[in-house]
């Protein structure tokens, strides 16, 4: 039998203040068995860095969520696609090969990857070269510190506090905080 994944329920306060965007979120995350709550939370994060976009980019008419991710290689970690059913945004957690990344660069008008892990240098330097064609990719690289100490705030049920301000995500709950300064590569 099978290994069902475990389901996260998340309150995640959003004060963008680079991008004047305030907005509560309800989300739900299908942790993957094979995935880590350091992973989840990248994912969590990622959402968080990017939320302003269902506003800037969609007028608010839009749909922000999390995509299958490791369940089906053809859908991302997070997307938001407008009201047309166009992904404008597909975002990408961890080091995907280069095919993966240009097939989502076809598919969405923005494609943004957030690495970690300590073997993430190796990864970027490995495949950096075949990606300089692709106009519509960032890469960012979460530092690795502050990627371990996400994986402290994964529960069942968590309530957050996300502020972004100067390229800066400091997400938190009651308790504790974590700050996160990527760093891009492209």
């Amino acid at each position: 039998m099978a290994i069902k994944s475990t389901i996260f329920k998340a309150q995640l306060a959003v004060a963008d203040i680079d991008h004047a965007y305030y907005a509560d979120h309800a989300l739900t995350l299908a942790r993957h068995p094979s995935e880590t709550d350091e992973r989840m939370m990248i994912r969590l994060a990622a959402l968080a860095f990017n939320a302003h976009m269902l506003q800037t980019v969609c007028g608010g008419d839009g749909t922000l969520a999390f995509g299958a991710g490791l369940s089906d290689p053809d859908e991302p970690d997070v997307w938001l696609r407008d009201f047309t059913g166009a992904t404008r945004l597909w975002i990408e957690v961890g080091q995907p090969d280069d095919g993966a990344i240009t097939r989502a660069c076809r598919k969405a008008d923005t494609v943004i990857v957030y690495a970690f892990h300590h073997a993430a240098e190796v990864w970027w330097r490995g495949i950096e070269t075949k990606l300089t064609r692709l106009d519509n990719l960032s890469v960012f690289r979460i530092p690795t510190e502050a990627s371990q100490a996400l994986a402290a705030f994964a529960q069942r049920t968590m309530q957050l506090q996300a502020t972004l301000q100067e390229e800066t995500l400091m997400l938190g709950d009651e308790k504790r905080h974590v700050d996160l300064e990527p760093v891009r590569w492209k």
